[in-house]
């Protein structure tokens, strides 16, 4: 022991740094659970970074240094891959501005007059910023074509240089920094969104039940239901997207290939939750009244069964308790559907809107069960 204690005393630099490393690595988390505050920390210091390291790039003129924290500015975002798209079409718009405005300069020194050559370059600038390849940078071909026009001077070539040349500097910071720098992985804040859609389905089938086993099925009382169910998919799809793309040329991404595969699955099976949940409300508005095969006895049966089919949609992926729970919907289902029979000939016949319900119900079952 003794020897273990002096051991531990003699390396007494790991410990004390330990604490730091774990520290660091701790506020890194932290940091990177807030999307907004990283992305403001990394554009801040790309640059200031691209800022202070301009004036080494070759050809370029120090005055125009701010530049390369203006291309650090504009291709920040808060994906690399997002970074990078944006960087390229940006410099592709800032190119072929320059191009038009080196024209327009060459048209001056002919002797076409001030005001005609700015309103070709720029009229032209803003035609060809239409291109849809060029993205966000077909809003800067006519700002390049502008600025090269009325900032250069006596030295169109040379601000031109310096102008293109500090914005791809800043623009590669910027990418670098966002790659380097905790870069951005929103896999598991789309896993979180998409078990937020999954609850607010429960709650529209819960709803559901509950009015049907009153008697009471509204569309007007469901509507609020329906709507965040519908506006949380939208926002849901777009969490998804998004993560999706920050994976891209992210070094991170290894870590979690199983969730992004189970994100997917996860994303399409909602997708189809949400459209057999709208189907079934339409459809029992609808039989509520017209289907003499759904008497107060077969409404009770069926908000039974769509409430145990709620109950397996609200199962978390990878719950214990889901296969039981698959079960029991489909138990109860099939005792739903053995209720509908024909009141006169007593013979087993189930009517198109009974069935239809039938249908909508193992539809649901059926989307949710490669997750029980």
């Amino acid at each position: 022991m003794a020897a273990q204690n002096g051991s531990c005393h003699d390396h007494g630099v790991p410990e004390t740094r330990a604490p730091r490393v774990r520290g660091a690595v701790t506020y890194a988390a932290r940091l990177a659970a807030q999307p907004r505050l990283l992305l403001a920390v990394k554009t801040a210091v790309a640059a200031v970074l691209a800022w202070y390291l301009a004036p080494m790039i070759p050809f370029a003129e120090d005055q125009y240094s701010y530049y390369g924290a203006l291309g650090a500015l504009v291709t920040m975002h808060p994906t690399v891959a997002r970074s990078a798209r944006v960087g390229g079409e940006v410099l592709m718009g800032l190119a072929l501005g320059i191009a038009l405005s080196l024209c327009g300069v060459a048209a001056l020194r002919a002797g076409v007059p001030g005001g005609l050559v700015l309103g070709v370059v720029i009229g032209v600038a803003v035609l060809l910023g239409g291109w849809r390849f060029l993205g966000v940078g077909g809003d800067w071909v006519a700002l390049a074509g502008l600025f090269v026009l009325l900032a250069a001077g006596g030295d169109p070539e040379g601000f031109s240089v310096s102008y293109l040349g500090t914005v791809a500097f800043g623009i590669v910071i910027g990418i670098a920094v966002n790659l380097l720098v905790v870069p951005p992985l929103y896999i598991r804040r789309a896993g979180e969104k998409l078990s937020l859609l999954r609850d607010e389905l429960t709650t529209l089938l819960d709803e559901a039940a509950d009015a049907l086993a009153r008697g009471d099925v509204d569309r007007d009382g469901l509507a609020p239901a329906l709507a965040r169910v519908d506006e949380v998919s939208t926002t849901v799809r777009e969490e998804v997207r998004e993560a999706e793309e920050s994976a891209r040329a992210n070094p991170r991404r290894r870590r979690h290939i199983d969730e992004r595969d189970e994100n997917t699955r996860r994303m399409e099976a909602m997708e189809r939750l949400g459209y057999l949940a709208h189907e079934l409300v339409d459809l029992l508005v609808d039989v509520q009244d017209a289907d003499p095969a759904l008497g107060p006895d077969g409404r009770q049966t069926l908000a039974r069964a769509i409430a145990k089919v709620s109950d397996l949609v609200a199962a978390p992926v990878g719950d214990p308790d889901a296969p039981s729970r698959l079960g029991a919907a489909t138990r109860a289902l099939d005792a739903y559907e053995a209720g509908i029979v024909s009141p006169d000939s007593g013979l087993r016949r189930e009517t198109a809107a009974a069935a239809a319900i039938d249908l909508c119900l193992r539809r649901i079952i059926d989307a949710s069960r490669p997750f029980v």
